[in-house]
């Protein structure tokens, strides 16, 4: 924890930061678990056609659970292995967790997955927190705090024209069914952009957006716990997220796209 010391000083809020230090840890120790995890042969079940479940993603969830229970008593949770069929609400604080982002790169030995944390509060993230344990590469925010690596304020990049940009993407699980409007939309895009990444990990996309590795993100069909912190890491690295329309996002919305004011102006028409 001591990387993020100095940053967690500036929050003023002492119950802010109590829950922001509450997050960076759990995020921390689900993460060392996946590393641990990484290296052995995977116990995989299936989800659905293509969603994976490993005993990682359990394991993490587990000893994330316990950690903000510990810290945070009192506050809900919304995990994505334990509690996504629950009903839920975003009206009163809630965590909501997701112990391994991009499980499919994880059984498959491809290093490129986190773990993210956030509180949400009246529908908006008060806190983000993306851990990424094979580069043990800490994001945080916190609303109003702005948005850091490893205790390094980060920005998104400042790119204006889409032939410059770097964009990540990626796909629904149910790709089948959208195959026509992907394809179509990687003809549209791809003639107009430097290049697109498809990683495979939603979190990660949106952290990368952040700290400028990518110049852009875009995704349909993802799930709060994919997005809730990552979308406060973006807007307080400055940049902006919206729906394909240009519609504020919000957890409801079922698109996201991510970038500097500017680019993302551009981008969203090729979306569409």
């Amino acid at each position: 924890m001591h990387r993020i010391d100095s940053v967690v000083a500036q929050c003023a809020d002492s119950h802010l930061q109590h829950n922001l230090i509450a997050a960076c840890r759990a995020a921390l120790t689900g993460g060392s678990i996946l590393r641990t995890f990484f290296s052995q042969p995977h116990t995989i079940s299936m989800k659905g056609a293509t969603d994976l479940q490993t005993e990682a993603d359990l394991a993490s969830e587990a000893a994330i659970l316990a950690a903000l229970s510990e810290d945070s008593p009192g506050i809900s949770i919304l995990a994505e292995e334990s509690s996504a069929s629950a009903a839920f609400t975003f009206d009163d604080p809630i965590w909501v967790v997701d112990p391994l982002d991009g499980t499919t790169n994880f059984a498959h030995g491809f290093p490129h997955f986190a773990v993210s944390i956030a509180l949400v509060d009246q529908g908006v993230p008060q806190i983000g927190v993306i851990y990424l344990p094979c580069s043990d590469e800490l994001f945080c925010s916190w609303k109003g705090g702005g948005a850091w690596l490893n205790g390094e304020n980060i920005q998104v990049t400042e790119a204006e024209f889409l032939i410059e940009a770097l964009i990540g993407t990626g796909f629904p699980y149910d790709t089948h069914t959208h195959l026509q409007e992907i394809i179509l939309q990687i003809e549209t895009l791809l003639p107009k952009v430097r290049d697109l990444r498809r990683a495979g990990a939603a979190a990660v996309d949106l952290a990368y957006v952040a700290c400028g590795r990518l110049d852009g993100f875009y995704e349909r069909e993802l799930k709060p716990w994919d997005t809730a912190a990552g979308w406060l890491l973006v807007e307080e690295a400055g940049g902006i997220t919206s729906d394909y329309s240009g519609e504020p996002y919000n957890l409801g919305t079922q698109e996201i796209a991510a970038a500097n004011p500017v680019l993302l102006k551009k981008l969203l028409p090729l979306l569409t």
